[in-house]
């Protein structure tokens, strides 16, 4: 049998029309493939995004301090008496007889101020008053005069009355010219100036000519500065904790870092008898004597009190805490790797460290050098820092 003759042509048609299926196909699955790809790396860079937005934080666990059988507290050596001596009349400095570092006793002339507009005025009110004393005189004598004349009526008893006002206003004017010049004279003693107790002198700011105007406003500094050094007040914040144990009488003494070993003993006074709201400590004053003067006001010094400590203190480094507009904050992370902010009640200050009377437990995670932006319920990822204790 012989073939069709247009067999060949649909034979042709047909392989093309497969090829083009073919094509189709590949298509299809190199867009599908491309999409899947394309939705793979979307959810890969999704889950690394989503990863990189829980911030790492470092933490370690509060450091116990030891107990102690006595209380240690941070202090500032201050003077007993310490006064600025300002002139109280105007003129030049004639001299000064004490430079810093004189012990002074109280009354011991410290300068003298030259006042020639005082000086002046004085004399022209003692003047004045004898002017006055003999108006006075002449006054006198006519009053005597009048009332006898009086007596006999050679004269008007309104005359005798005027002669007598005038002896009388002449006695006044010789009161306020008395009064005038005692001012003066009061104000020329000021030339004087003299320590106001015994002490050391801390300091002088003044020197031979130089212009002194009276007062203590602004633009006057003070002439010496004059300090009672023995003994010497130490004030000292005593947490809230602790203060109860703070009687009146009981003996505390202090150290120095420059006398290493040795103990300065003192007496607690007396308290403020009330918690500083801002601290949450209790103000105290501790006398130490000073007749050696080896102790130097403005000294920094720790306070022992023979107190005895027997609780766990906890402390933390001062890079753990927040401070917030509610009060101290330590930022602690719970079992979930979820933020926790803690109030906190800061004690003493190790310099590092701070003691922390409440808030924090043991065995809480706290983190080290916390974001500001950290907020509470916020999820991290968690590594120990280096030489975290345990």
């Amino acid at each position: 049998m012989t073939q069709p003759a247009n067999s060949t042509p649909r034979s042709g048609n047909s392989h093309r029309v497969l090829l083009l299926v073919i094509a189709v196909a590949v298509l299809v699955l190199a867009g599908a493939f491309s999409v899947i790809r394309r939705i793979s790396e979307h959810k890969a860079l999704a889950a690394e995004t989503e990863r990189l937005s829980v911030p790492t934080v470092s933490v370690l666990k509060p450091s116990a301090e030891p107990a102690n059988d006595e209380l240690v507290l941070p202090a500032q050596l201050q003077a007993y008496v310490e006064s600025s001596i300002y002139s109280r009349t105007n003129g030049y400095l004639l001299r000064w007889y004490k430079d810093i570092g004189s012990h002074v006793k109280k009354g011991e002339l410290l300068a003298d101020i030259d006042t020639p507009e005082v000086d002046q005025e004085l004399s022209q009110a003692r003047a004045a008053r004898q002017q006055i004393q003999a108006q006075l005189e002449l006054a006198r004598s006519s009053a005597e005069r009048w009332t006898n004349l009086r007596k006999t009526d050679s004269v008007s008893q309104q005359e005798a009355d005027q002669e007598i006002s005038a002896y009388r206003q002449a006695q006044a004017n010789l009161a306020a010219s008395d009064a005038n010049v005692r001012r003066l004279e009061q104000l020329e003693s000021f030339k004087h100036i003299y320590a106001p107790f015994s002490g050391v002198l801390t300091r002088r700011n003044t020197d031979t000519g130089a212009l002194i105007t009276a007062g203590s406003n602004g633009q006057n500094k003070e002439l010496f500065d004059v300090a009672q050094v023995d003994p010497l007040r130490v004030y000292v914040s005593v947490p809230q904790s602790y203060a109860p144990t703070i009687r009146k009488g009981m003996a505390a003494y202090i150290a120095l870092n420059e006398y290493p070993g040795e103990k300065f003993t003192g007496t607690v006074v007396r308290t403020a008898d009330v918690i500083d709201p801002a601290t949450r400590t209790l103000l105290t004053e501790v006398d130490v004597s000073n007749r050696d003067g080896h102790l130097l006001p403005g000294s920094y010094a720790q306070v022992h009190f023979a107190v005895p400590v027997q609780t766990i203190r906890i402390s933390v480094p001062v890079n753990a805490l927040l401070f917030r507009a509610e009060g101290p904050r330590v930022a602690v992370v719970g079992p979930d790797q979820k933020v926790k902010l803690k109030p906190v009640t800061i004690g003493r200050d190790f310099g590092a460290k701070v003691e922390i009377l409440g808030g924090l437990d043991a065995n809480d995670q706290v983190i080290v050098n916390p974001a500001d932006s950290l907020e509470d319920g916020q999820q991290v990822h968690v590594h120990a820092a280096s030489g975290a204790k345990s």
